[in-house]
């Protein structure tokens, strides 16, 4: 049994911007928790500031950013800032939604680990933030 197995990865999962639609979202936040993660789900109409400041307070490893309105070349490079302006170097972030391809370059390049396109399998998201999740996480609670 690894280290990482005796610990929780915190998850933040957030709606940021004007888009109404968290179906995906929520689908997402339970496969986590399903996974044995522990999630926050911030919900609808994010600001970035919102979800940073949200993210540090509840001290996670993961920001998971699920974007269908078309703001994320807006609202990710802005997050990715305020990350660094509180020196949550640490933390994976995440992105979902429609992403058109041209543009999933300049996300990484301004430091997102993934972009999850629709029709990605869970297991997929799953095993990449267990894979590269850079700090231990909370105690489990025993089983």
């Amino acid at each position: 049994m690894n280290a990482m197995s005796d610990f929780k990865i915190r998850v933040l999962v957030a709606k940021p911007g004007l888009d109404g639609h968290d179906r995906g979202a929520k689908v997402i936040a339970r496969a986590l928790r399903d996974a044995g993660m522990e999630v926050i789900y911030t919900g609808l109409r994010q600001t970035p500031e919102m979800v940073v400041s949200a993210a540090l307070q509840e001290d996670v490893q993961v920001i998971g950013l699920s974007i269908l309105s078309g703001a994320h070349n807006a609202i990710v490079p802005r997050v990715m800032d305020l990350l660094k302006q509180n020196k949550m170097d640490d933390v994976l972030v995440l992105v979902g939604g429609i992403i058109p391809d041209q543009d999933i370059d300049s996300l990484k390049k301004c430091g997102v680990a993934a972009i999850f396109q629709p029709g990605t399998a869970m297991d997929d998201i799953v095993r990449f933030i267990r894979t590269n999740v850079k700090s231990a996480g909370v105690p489990a609670t025993a089983k």
